[in-house]
Protein backbone atom coordinates (compact mmCIF):
# COMPACT_ATOMS: atom_id res chain seq x y z
CA UNK A 1 0.00 0.00 0.00
CA UNK A 2 1.18 3.34 -1.14
CA UNK A 3 0.55 6.57 1.33
CA UNK A 4 0.64 9.91 -0.31
CA UNK A 5 -0.48 13.27 -0.11
CA UNK A 6 -1.77 16.60 -1.99
CA UNK A 7 0.22 19.40 -3.40
CA UNK A 8 1.92 21.10 -0.87
CA UNK A 9 5.23 19.76 0.61
CA UNK A 10 5.70 21.34 4.43
CA UNK A 11 9.08 19.14 4.95
CA UNK A 12 11.08 20.93 3.21
CA UNK A 13 11.33 24.76 2.81
CA UNK A 14 11.40 26.15 0.02
CA UNK A 15 9.64 23.66 -2.54
CA UNK A 16 6.82 25.37 -4.94
CA UNK A 17 4.23 23.05 -6.33
CA UNK A 18 3.53 25.24 -9.05
CA UNK A 19 4.20 29.00 -10.76
CA UNK A 20 2.07 30.89 -8.81
CA UNK A 21 3.28 34.26 -10.59
CA UNK A 22 0.03 36.36 -11.59
CA UNK A 23 -0.72 36.62 -15.46
CA UNK A 24 0.92 40.16 -15.93
CA UNK A 25 3.96 38.34 -15.21
CA UNK A 26 3.97 35.57 -17.53
CA UNK A 27 4.09 32.10 -15.37
CA UNK A 28 4.94 28.87 -17.20
CA UNK A 29 4.25 25.22 -17.34
CA UNK A 30 8.09 24.82 -18.06
CA UNK A 31 8.82 26.56 -14.88
CA UNK A 32 6.30 24.52 -12.66
CA UNK A 33 7.82 21.69 -13.96
CA UNK A 34 11.35 22.58 -12.67
CA UNK A 35 9.57 22.60 -9.34
CA UNK A 36 7.92 19.25 -9.49
CA UNK A 37 11.44 17.27 -10.36
CA UNK A 38 12.54 19.09 -7.30
CA UNK A 39 9.40 17.55 -5.17
CA UNK A 40 10.43 13.98 -6.47
CA UNK A 41 13.59 14.55 -5.35
CA UNK A 42 12.22 15.38 -2.11
CA UNK A 43 9.81 12.26 -2.05
CA UNK A 44 12.43 9.64 -3.16
CA UNK A 45 14.98 10.77 -0.77
CA UNK A 46 11.71 10.26 2.03
CA UNK A 47 10.26 7.19 0.33
CA UNK A 48 6.83 8.69 -0.19
CA UNK A 49 5.36 7.22 -3.38
CA UNK A 50 1.84 9.11 -4.39
CA UNK A 51 1.66 12.27 -5.00
CA UNK A 52 -1.10 14.72 -6.35
CA UNK A 53 0.35 17.22 -8.40
CA UNK A 54 -1.29 21.09 -8.47
CA UNK A 55 -4.12 21.29 -10.83
CA UNK A 56 -2.76 24.74 -11.61
CA UNK A 57 0.81 23.48 -13.14
CA UNK A 58 -0.14 25.08 -16.18
CA UNK A 59 -1.06 28.69 -15.10
CA UNK A 60 -4.07 29.86 -16.64
CA UNK A 61 -3.99 27.09 -19.26
CA UNK A 62 -7.73 27.11 -20.11
CA UNK A 63 -8.85 30.86 -19.39
CA UNK A 64 -10.97 32.12 -22.07
CA UNK A 65 -9.51 35.43 -22.44
CA UNK A 66 -5.58 34.88 -21.83
CA UNK A 67 -5.57 33.02 -25.35
CA UNK A 68 -1.73 33.20 -24.94
CA UNK A 69 -1.06 30.62 -22.42
CA UNK A 70 -3.33 27.88 -24.22
CA UNK A 71 0.13 26.29 -26.05
CA UNK A 72 1.48 25.51 -22.98
CA UNK A 73 0.95 21.74 -23.50
CA UNK A 74 2.27 21.78 -26.47
CA UNK A 75 5.86 23.99 -26.08
CA UNK A 76 6.63 21.60 -22.91
CA UNK A 77 6.11 18.41 -24.89
CA UNK A 78 9.84 17.31 -23.94
CA UNK A 79 9.74 19.00 -20.40
CA UNK A 80 6.25 16.33 -19.54
CA UNK A 81 8.06 13.58 -21.20
CA UNK A 82 11.10 14.07 -18.78
CA UNK A 83 9.06 14.82 -15.36
CA UNK A 84 6.89 11.86 -16.33
CA UNK A 85 9.82 9.37 -17.00
CA UNK A 86 11.57 10.65 -13.71
CA UNK A 87 8.17 9.57 -12.04
CA UNK A 88 8.27 5.84 -13.64
CA UNK A 89 12.71 6.31 -12.36
CA UNK A 90 10.92 6.74 -8.83
CA UNK A 91 8.08 4.60 -9.00
CA UNK A 92 5.90 7.64 -7.85
CA UNK A 93 2.17 7.15 -8.90
CA UNK A 94 0.56 10.58 -9.60
CA UNK A 95 -2.99 12.36 -9.98
CA UNK A 96 -4.88 15.58 -10.70
CA UNK A 97 -7.70 17.22 -8.24
CA UNK A 98 -9.06 20.13 -9.88
CA UNK A 99 -11.03 23.01 -7.26
CA UNK A 100 -14.75 23.00 -6.41
CA UNK A 101 -15.25 25.30 -9.35
CA UNK A 102 -14.95 22.45 -11.99
CA UNK A 103 -18.65 21.41 -11.53
CA UNK A 104 -19.02 18.83 -14.83
CA UNK A 105 -23.24 18.55 -13.98
CA UNK A 106 -24.09 22.41 -13.61
CA UNK A 107 -26.95 23.50 -15.79
CA UNK A 108 -25.30 26.39 -16.57
CA UNK A 109 -23.67 24.91 -20.07
CA UNK A 110 -20.78 27.27 -20.36
CA UNK A 111 -19.92 26.43 -16.06
CA UNK A 112 -20.25 22.72 -17.73
CA UNK A 113 -18.35 23.41 -20.56
CA UNK A 114 -15.40 24.90 -18.64
CA UNK A 115 -14.66 22.22 -16.76
CA UNK A 116 -14.74 19.90 -18.97
CA UNK A 117 -11.80 21.51 -20.49
CA UNK A 118 -10.11 21.88 -17.45
CA UNK A 119 -10.77 17.87 -16.88
CA UNK A 120 -9.55 17.25 -20.58
CA UNK A 121 -6.35 19.46 -19.91
CA UNK A 122 -5.34 18.12 -16.92
CA UNK A 123 -5.92 14.32 -18.77
CA UNK A 124 -3.41 15.05 -21.70
CA UNK A 125 -0.92 16.57 -18.88
CA UNK A 126 -1.30 13.05 -17.47
CA UNK A 127 -0.39 11.53 -21.03
CA UNK A 128 2.09 13.50 -22.25
CA UNK A 129 3.91 12.84 -19.19
CA UNK A 130 3.36 9.26 -20.37
CA UNK A 131 1.72 8.12 -17.05
CA UNK A 132 0.00 4.57 -16.15
CA UNK A 133 -3.68 3.89 -16.30
CA UNK A 134 -3.09 4.77 -12.33
CA UNK A 135 -2.85 8.46 -12.59
CA UNK A 136 -6.18 9.89 -12.69
CA UNK A 137 -8.07 13.48 -12.73
CA UNK A 138 -10.18 12.91 -9.57
CA UNK A 139 -13.58 15.10 -9.67
CA UNK A 140 -16.69 15.52 -7.43
CA UNK A 141 -20.43 14.93 -8.75
CA UNK A 142 -21.01 18.55 -8.36
CA UNK A 143 -24.11 20.63 -6.87
CA UNK A 144 -28.09 19.55 -6.15
CA UNK A 145 -29.10 22.51 -8.09
CA UNK A 146 -32.81 22.14 -8.85
CA UNK A 147 -32.82 18.12 -8.03
CA UNK A 148 -30.84 15.47 -6.49
CA UNK A 149 -31.97 12.87 -10.01
CA UNK A 150 -31.53 15.57 -12.54
CA UNK A 151 -28.19 16.63 -11.12
CA UNK A 152 -26.93 13.07 -11.45
CA UNK A 153 -27.96 12.91 -15.03
CA UNK A 154 -26.08 15.57 -16.41
CA UNK A 155 -23.11 14.54 -14.77
CA UNK A 156 -23.48 11.41 -17.05
CA UNK A 157 -24.36 13.31 -20.00
CA UNK A 158 -21.26 15.74 -19.59
CA UNK A 159 -19.06 12.24 -19.24
CA UNK A 160 -20.28 10.77 -22.41
CA UNK A 161 -19.69 14.45 -23.78
CA UNK A 162 -15.74 14.31 -22.78
CA UNK A 163 -13.25 13.22 -25.07
CA UNK A 164 -12.14 9.83 -24.94
CA UNK A 165 -8.75 10.55 -23.26
CA UNK A 166 -10.72 12.56 -20.61
CA UNK A 167 -12.95 9.70 -20.27
CA UNK A 168 -10.09 7.52 -19.70
CA UNK A 169 -8.58 9.38 -16.75
CA UNK A 170 -11.56 10.42 -15.02
CA UNK A 171 -12.65 9.09 -11.30
CA UNK A 172 -15.40 10.26 -9.54
CA UNK A 173 -15.42 10.52 -5.71
CA UNK A 174 -18.52 10.75 -2.98
CA UNK A 175 -18.66 13.43 -1.33
CA UNK A 176 -19.78 14.73 2.26
CA UNK A 177 -23.07 16.83 1.78
CA UNK A 178 -24.64 15.87 -1.65
CA UNK A 179 -23.83 12.65 -3.37
CA UNK A 180 -22.73 9.80 -1.61
CA UNK A 181 -21.24 6.17 -2.16
CA UNK A 182 -24.75 5.30 -3.60
CA UNK A 183 -24.67 7.98 -6.28
CA UNK A 184 -21.18 7.55 -6.96
CA UNK A 185 -22.54 3.75 -7.72
CA UNK A 186 -25.72 4.86 -9.73
CA UNK A 187 -23.37 7.13 -11.98
CA UNK A 188 -20.36 4.52 -12.67
CA UNK A 189 -23.19 1.58 -13.82
CA UNK A 190 -24.19 4.01 -15.94
CA UNK A 191 -20.60 5.31 -17.47
CA UNK A 192 -18.40 2.93 -16.16
CA UNK A 193 -16.11 5.72 -14.27
CA UNK A 194 -13.95 4.76 -11.51
CA UNK A 195 -14.85 5.32 -8.40
CA UNK A 196 -12.12 6.91 -5.50
CA UNK A 197 -14.21 5.87 -1.72
CA UNK A 198 -13.64 9.07 0.81
CA UNK A 199 -13.36 7.26 4.56
CA UNK A 200 -14.70 10.93 5.99
CA UNK A 201 -16.98 11.59 3.56
CA UNK A 202 -19.09 8.31 4.20
CA UNK A 203 -18.94 8.51 7.81
CA UNK A 204 -20.64 12.39 7.07
CA UNK A 205 -22.87 11.18 4.06
CA UNK A 206 -24.58 7.79 3.88
CA UNK A 207 -28.18 7.90 4.13
CA UNK A 208 -28.55 4.00 2.85
CA UNK A 209 -26.56 3.32 6.04
CA UNK A 210 -23.93 1.00 3.96
CA UNK A 211 -21.34 -0.56 5.93
CA UNK A 212 -17.93 0.83 5.07
CA UNK A 213 -16.17 -2.27 4.06
CA UNK A 214 -18.75 -2.74 1.32
CA UNK A 215 -19.23 0.68 0.44
CA UNK A 216 -15.08 0.44 -0.33
CA UNK A 217 -15.49 -3.09 -1.82
CA UNK A 218 -18.34 -1.54 -4.29
CA UNK A 219 -15.88 1.40 -5.30
CA UNK A 220 -13.15 -1.08 -5.28
CA UNK A 221 -14.40 -3.21 -7.77
CA UNK A 222 -15.30 -0.30 -10.47
CA UNK A 223 -10.83 -0.12 -11.31
CA UNK A 224 -9.41 -2.06 -14.24
CA UNK A 225 -8.04 -5.75 -13.03
CA UNK A 226 -5.13 -4.32 -14.24
CA UNK A 227 -4.94 -1.32 -11.89
CA UNK A 228 -4.72 -0.80 -8.51
CA UNK A 229 -7.65 1.44 -6.68
CA UNK A 230 -6.63 4.56 -4.91
CA UNK A 231 -8.99 5.91 -1.58
CA UNK A 232 -9.19 8.96 0.52
CA UNK A 233 -8.27 8.90 4.02
CA UNK A 234 -8.66 11.60 6.73
CA UNK A 235 -9.76 12.13 10.45
CA UNK A 236 -12.31 14.68 11.37
CA UNK A 237 -11.04 17.84 12.85
CA UNK A 238 -12.01 18.01 16.65
CA UNK A 239 -10.53 21.04 17.80
CA UNK A 240 -12.87 24.29 18.89
CA UNK A 241 -12.17 26.34 16.48
CA UNK A 242 -12.19 30.35 17.18
CA UNK A 243 -14.10 32.86 14.95
CA UNK A 244 -13.98 36.73 14.99
CA UNK A 245 -17.60 38.85 14.72
CA UNK A 246 -18.36 42.05 14.84
CA UNK A 247 -20.38 42.73 18.28
CA UNK A 248 -23.63 44.76 16.88
CA UNK A 249 -23.96 46.75 20.06
CA UNK A 250 -20.45 48.38 20.57
CA UNK A 251 -19.25 47.58 16.72
CA UNK A 252 -15.92 45.91 18.11
CA UNK A 253 -14.31 42.64 16.67
CA UNK A 254 -14.61 39.88 19.18
CA UNK A 255 -14.24 36.36 19.52
CA UNK A 256 -16.13 33.50 19.66
CA UNK A 257 -15.58 29.68 20.24
CA UNK A 258 -17.53 27.68 17.53
CA UNK A 259 -17.52 23.48 17.73
CA UNK A 260 -15.63 21.45 15.49
CA UNK A 261 -17.45 20.76 12.05
CA UNK A 262 -16.52 17.07 11.41
CA UNK A 263 -16.15 17.26 7.67
CA UNK A 264 -12.82 18.99 8.15
CA UNK A 265 -9.81 17.34 7.70
CA UNK A 266 -7.50 17.73 10.94
CA UNK A 267 -3.64 18.35 10.55
CA UNK A 268 -2.47 14.47 11.01
CA UNK A 269 -4.15 11.24 10.69
CA UNK A 270 -5.90 9.94 14.16
CA UNK A 271 -3.35 6.80 13.80
CA UNK A 272 -6.34 4.39 15.85
CA UNK A 273 -8.88 5.35 13.22
CA UNK A 274 -6.43 4.38 10.61
CA UNK A 275 -5.72 1.40 12.15
CA UNK A 276 -9.01 0.07 12.61
CA UNK A 277 -10.02 1.04 8.75
CA UNK A 278 -6.77 -1.36 7.98
CA UNK A 279 -8.26 -4.19 9.96
CA UNK A 280 -11.55 -3.23 8.87
CA UNK A 281 -10.83 -3.89 5.52
CA UNK A 282 -8.19 -6.73 5.46
CA UNK A 283 -9.07 -9.14 2.66
CA UNK A 284 -9.90 -6.77 0.33
CA UNK A 285 -8.79 -5.68 -3.00
CA UNK A 286 -5.32 -4.20 -2.13
CA UNK A 287 -5.48 -0.18 -2.74
CA UNK A 288 -3.55 3.37 -2.16
CA UNK A 289 -4.59 6.20 0.11
CA UNK A 290 -3.97 9.63 -0.25
CA UNK A 291 -4.09 10.82 3.01
CA UNK A 292 -6.04 14.48 3.05
CA UNK A 293 -4.76 16.34 6.24
CA UNK A 294 -3.55 19.88 6.76
CA UNK A 295 0.01 18.52 8.12
CA UNK A 296 0.19 17.37 4.09
CA UNK A 297 3.31 15.42 4.21
CA UNK A 298 4.37 15.74 7.51
CA UNK A 299 1.04 13.77 8.73
CA UNK A 300 2.30 11.18 6.34
CA UNK A 301 5.69 10.68 7.93
CA UNK A 302 4.48 10.71 11.29
CA UNK A 303 1.58 8.46 9.99
CA UNK A 304 3.71 5.65 9.19
CA UNK A 305 6.09 5.87 12.41
CA UNK A 306 2.58 5.21 14.60
CA UNK A 307 1.57 2.25 12.58
CA UNK A 308 5.11 0.77 12.93
CA UNK A 309 4.54 1.62 16.73
CA UNK A 310 1.15 0.50 17.46
CA UNK A 311 0.54 -1.77 14.46
CA UNK A 312 3.68 -3.28 13.20
CA UNK A 313 1.86 -6.25 11.84
CA UNK A 314 0.77 -3.75 9.24
CA UNK A 315 3.42 -1.89 9.15
CA UNK A 316 5.00 -3.72 6.79
CA UNK A 317 2.40 -3.14 4.12
CA UNK A 318 2.64 0.13 3.86
CA UNK A 319 5.61 1.57 1.47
Amino acid sequence: MRLGFPVKVIGQAGLKEHDSRRWQNSPHLSVSLAYLRDIFEYLRRQRIGMYRMSSELAPYLTHPELTQFHGQIEECAAELAAVGQLAQEFDLRLSFHPSQYVVLNAPDEALAAKGALDVAALAELLDRMGLGDEAVVVVHVGGVYDAHEQARARFVAMFERLPEQARCRLALENDDTRFGVADTLWIHARTGVRLVFDNLHHHNLNPEGVPLRDALAACLATWPAHVRPKVHFSSPRTEMRVAEQQDPATGRRVQLLQAPIWTRHSDYVHPFEFIAFLRETAGLRPFDVMLEAKGKDLALLRLREDVQRYAPDLAGGIA
